[in-house]
């Protein structure tokens, strides 16, 4: 009996940077990232901002150290792309579900659905779908989902910056939308639909920017595959640590202050803080080293004394 031949055995290396990836439709979000991971052969990876697997565009990918500020990648607004499908509302809000209600189109002229989308500008409170990776009780809401079971949902504040109608057409529209944290761009196509008369549900969807990466241009797998041989080549394309944290002011040790920093202690700075503080009295900030980024610090305003918050283990090269 011819038995199969082993997979080659990965030797997996330090790989420390962040990737943004163009993801293609068909994978989630996780399959994404293992399939980078792979390609790196970095033995510590992340992804932020999940894309679902009929969404496509950027999602960045944390390698190495990189994974110890992924949180804060999640905190941007985000711009999408999308298309929404009128006379049909499916399950899952996209083209994967099962059409669960059709209705009528009226008419509408492209004047009248931009005059009801200004009405989503602005903060307002929005109910999270059914299938998403909330958790009730430790359950995802998805799972719960698909075995029939719908709970309550508590609406959650959202933020719609932009929102602009590129294409109309009698029975779908496309539009993009530049938005805050949390939003969900699916449950935003139903709650359009509903305000024209009607239902619906996006057939594609494309994150097209993220505002921590502003002008950064995302790859896509056939090009990672192309130079899978280099190492350096693919390593090229990770932007450094901070690259995604230009909004967070910086401050700037001395090498006995970075190393105690680095050693978890608090630092006296010799300038008091302008930076402002937030939510907790304090705000983060940037902390670099003679040798370069060392992690996440915090600090009030009028303050001297500086707060390790998140700690690199080991000083990395400041952003390009």
């Amino acid at each position: 009996m011819n038995e199969r031949p082993a997979r080659p055995r990965v030797v997996w290396r330090a790989v420390d940077g962040i990737l943004l990836l163009d993801k293609p439709v068909g994978l989630s979000s996780n399959q994404a990232l293992q399939r980078a991971r792979r390609l790196y052969r970095a033995a510590k990876a992340g992804h932020t901002g999940s894309l679902d697997p009929l969404a496509s565009g950027i999602l960045p990918l944390c390698f190495g150290e990189a994974t110890k500020v992924a949180g804060l990648l999640l905190d941007g607004d985000k711009t999408y792309r999308a298309t929404l499908a009128l006379g049909a509302r499916t399950s899952t809000g996209d083209r994967e579900g099962e059409v669960v209600e059709t209705c009528t189109v009226p008419r509408h002229d492209a004047a009248g659905v931009v005059a009801v989308m200004s009405g989503f500008l602005g903060a307002q409170q929005q109910v999270p779908p059914m299938y998403s990776a909330l958790k009730r009780e430790g359950v995802a809401l998805y799972a719960l989902a698909r075995r029939g079971i719908e709970v309550d949902r508590e609406p959650r504040p959202i933020r719609i910056d932009r929102l602009v109608l590129e294409v109309f057409e009698p029975a779908s529209i496309r539009f993009s939308v530049t938005c805050s944290k949390g939003t969900y761009i699916r449950t935003l196509g139903e709650d359009i639909a509903r305000a024209l008369g009607c239902c619906g549900h996006l057939t594609d969807l494309a994150r097209t920017e993220i505002s921590a990466f502003e002008g950064r241009t995302a790859i896509g797998f056939e090009a990672l595959e192309a130079m899978a041989a280099d190492e350096a080549a693919l390593d090229a394309l990770l932007l450094p640590l901070d690259a995604a944290l230009n909004d967070l002011a910086a401050v700037h040790l001395t090498a006995e202050e970075a190393g105690r920093f680095g050693h978890g202690q608090r630092v006296a700075l010799s300038v008091p803080s302008a930076t402002q503080a937030g939510p907790t009295g304090r705000a983060r900030v940037r902390v670099y080293g003679p040798l370069g980024f060392l992690g996440l610090g915090a600090i009030a305003a009028g303050e001297t004394e500086l707060l390790p918050v998140r700690l690199l283990a080991r000083s990395l090269p400041l952003a390009s």
